[in-house]
């Protein structure tokens, strides 16, 4: 079974963020985090627009960083619960299947017919 990169993009925040808690070694989380990362950005990086993967990394470091601005307001891991999702979301958009030319994407809209087998073209 293959999962979806965006929800290992997310996953990967809230495994961090339990790592860190479960050991008390926030480096370990961190660890955890990057790890998730990295193998996002090697599972896509074929197939992705190089800025879409950026944008991807720059939006989970933002996540990261709300979160902790938030966690008085909702607490830990509601904090950490609402950057997974922010994350989760903002990869699917980017490189996951929502993404404008990645399979299963809608087809953009040009204007113009398009042909299929059989079709012919209009003469002038």
């Amino acid at each position: 079974m293959r999962l979806p990169t965006a929800l290992v993009a997310a996953l990967s925040l809230v495994l961090g963020f339990a790592v860190a808690q479960v050991t008390d070694l926030r480096w370990a989380g961190g660890v955890v985090v990057l790890a998730g990362a990295g193998w996002c950005v090697a599972r896509e990086r074929r197939r992705t627009a190089w800025w879409r993967l950026v944008l991807v990394l720059l939006v989970g470091a933002a996540a990261f960083v709300i979160s902790h601005l938030l966690a008085g307001a909702l607490g830990a891991w509601g904090a950490v619960l609402v950057a997974a999702a922010v994350l989760g979301g903002a990869t699917h958009l980017l490189v996951g299947r929502g993404a404008p030319g990645s399979p299963g994407a809608p087809a953009a809209r040009t204007g113009r017919a398009t042909l299929t087998s059989g079709d012919e073209a209009p003469h002038p």
